[in-house]
């Protein structure tokens, strides 16, 4: 159930994704006019001979590519549709024409109103959306976001887009720009506060960390440590952070990340714990994790080379962690 005031719920099926939602009005005629977008009062009918019902002329403005508003109080009848009119910018190149881009920002603040899961499946489908750069832009300035909005990136940078990942493949610009997008939009708090999963708000929350920490240089002045962490926390959603490097930066990163085989870009330790505890006769446990990353770290940056190298390492480090015990 999306919306249970509304009687709004939705059904996932096979990849397919279905809105159902109770008939407001004597007919369905006079539903399509309680609509919010005119292009969106459209509907055929599940006769025998389907016919299409438009009343508000629709169709016309799919031709034109215009958002045109129903009537206003339909879009105070359901907040949410004051998001969903970027949502359908984006997906379908649309402009706003005045008087409904007018009502957008007159009416910013009632959006809160709306269920959290519905506002965050709008913003999903913008940051996927093919023509979301012009709305990503024109988006903060409606104050529809004030209440999540990450500030601090809308400030002080533009947002992703397209032309930033020229340099990767369409699946990886499917995988990188939409997080990118969230992360730039929302703070940590407001991806908590619309429900987004914890899986997704911990990719955030990882990729921000580190945007942050570009030293403008693709990140040359990282200590080891640090370098080895940022790929164990970014390894599969890094084409979002390539994003903000330099093109001669990106080519080279997305060349090393394509490798499956980088030890630095892919990191993992040589050998596994249970022969590391068979050999060493290891303790499960804290220490055993600090080994496998100690030999992770000397892997990637070109000091282990074969597994007889990993174990006569591993024998060293703990040793000199026995001593100091």
């Amino acid at each position: 159930m999306l919306d249970s005031k509304r009687d709004i719920a939705r059904l996932v099926i096979e990849g397919w994704t279905i809105d159902l939602a109770a008939q407001e009005g004597a007919n369905l005629e006079e539903d399509l006019w309680r609509r919010d977008f005119r292009l969106n009062a459209i509907a055929l009918t599940l006769e025998a001979i389907p016919r299409l019902v438009d009343p508000t002329g629709g169709l016309s403005d799919l031709q034109q590519k215009k958002l045109v508003v129903v009537h206003e109080q339909n879009l105070l009848d359901d907040p949410l549709r004051l998001l969903r009119g970027l949502r359908l910018m984006a997906e379908l190149q649309l402009t706003a024409e005045a008087q409904t881009w007018a009502l957008i920002h007159r009416h910013h603040k009632l959006l809160p109103q709306a269920a959290p899961e519905r506002i965050q499946a709008e913003l999903q489908r913008i940051a996927n959306a093919p023509w979301a750069d012009e709305v990503l832009t024109l988006l903060p300035s409606t104050g529809l976001l004030n209440s999540w909005q990450n500030t601090s990136a809308i400030i002080s940078q533009p947002p992703p887009c397209n032309e930033d990942a020229k340099a990767l493949t369409p699946l990886e610009q499917k995988l990188a720009l939409p997080l990118a997008r969230l992360t730039y939009l929302l703070s940590d708090e407001g991806l908590f506060q619309l429900r987004f999963s914890k899986r997704q708000r911990q990719r955030c929350e990882f990729l921000r960390h580190w945007q942050n920490h570009n030293d403008g240089k693709a990140f040359a002045n990282l200590a080891e440590v640090d370098r080895m962490q940022l790929h164990l926390d970014l390894e599969k959603d890094l084409p979002a952070l390539i994003l903000q490097l330099p093109l001669d930066s990106q080519l080279q990163w997305l060349k090393r990340w394509r490798n499956p085989n980088d030890p630095l870009f892919h990191p993992s330790s040589p050998v596994d714990g249970h022969l590391l505890q068979k050999s060493l006769n290891l303790p499960k446990g804290r220490t055993l994790g600090d080994l496998l990353r100690h030999l992770c770290q000397e892997r990637a940056f070109g000091r282990l080379h074969n597994q007889e190298q990993a174990l006569h390492e591993a024998s060293h480090w703990w040793k000199q962690k026995q001593t100091l015990l």
